[in-house]
C-alpha cells in the first residue's frame, strides 16, 4: 500500500501521530552534527516549515551531500511528536529522495534577510519567501472575497478581450479604436518645447 502525499501545512495541523507520510518540497535550511541532520521542509502550503531529522546511521554524510538549501526533496517517514522547541511535529526519515539540487554557491535564497529591490530579479524564486508568501496569501484572500461576492450576488466573471494601445507584435495593425469618423484622419500638431 503506497502512502498518499501530504501537504506541510496539513502535516503541522494533524493530531493523528506515530503513522508514515509522505511529504514534498524544498529545502529551506539544514544543520546538524555528525549524529543527526536537520532539515527544514517547505512546500507553499504554509509559510512555515516541518523539521525533517535525518539520523546519521540511516543517512550517512556522503548521502545527503545533494541536500542543501534549496534543492527539492520528497521524504518518507514517521509523523512523530517534536522533541525540540517551536514546532509541535517532526517527521523522522526513513527515506529521503532528492528530485532536483540546488548549488548551495548560486542559490540566491539563504537564511539571511533580502531586499526587495534583491527579489526583483528573481521573481520565480519570490513566492519562496516568507514576505511574498504572506503578500500573495492576503491577495489571494482579497481576490477571493470579491469573486465570492459577486458571485452569490448572481453575477458572472467574464473575460473580456484586452484593449490596449501597445503595439506588440504587430497587434495594432489589426483595428484602430477611435471616436472619430472612418473616413477622417486625425490631425497631427507640433508642439513647441520650452
Amino acid at each position: 500500500m503506497s502512502v498518499r502525499r501530504s501537504s506541510v501545512q496539513q502535516l503541522l495541523q494533524s493530531q493523528e501521530l506515530e503513522r508514515e507520510v509522505v511529504v514534498k518540497g524544498w529545502v529551506r535550511t539544514r544543520r546538524g552534527n555528525k549524529y543527526v541532520q536537520f532539515i527544514a521542509l517547505n512546500d507553499g502550503s504554509t509559510i512555515h516549515n516541518i523539521q525533517v531529522v535525518a539520523d546519521a546511521e540511516k543517512f550517512p554524510e556522503e548521502s545527503l551531500k545533494d541536500v542543501a538549501t534549496g534543492a527539492c526533496l520528497s521524504v518518507r517517514g514517521q509523523l512523530v511528536a517534536s522533541q525540540g522547541k517551536g514546532q509541535a511535529v517532526e517527521i523522522q526519515a526513513l527515506e529521503i529522495e532528492v528530485l532536483g539540487t540546488a548549488d548551495p554557491e548560486e542559490y540566491p535564497l539563504q537564511k539571511k534577510g533580502h531586499s526587495l529591490e534583491f527579489l526583483r530579479e528573481i521573481a520565480h524564486l519570490r513566492p519562496r519567501t516568507n514576505t511574498f508568501g504572506a503578500v500573495l496569501r492576503v491577495r489571494h484572500a482579497l481576490a477571493f472575497a470579491v469573486h465570492q461576492y459577486f458571485n452569490d450576488h448572481g453575477f458572472y466573471y467574464v473575460h473580456t478581450p484586452v484593449i490596449t494601445g501597445s503595439d506588440a507584435e504587430g497587434a495594432g495593425q489589426m483595428f484602430r479604436v477611435t471616436t472619430l469618423p472612418p473616413s477622417t484622419r486625425p490631425h497631427r500638431r507640433r508642439l513647441r518645447g520650452f
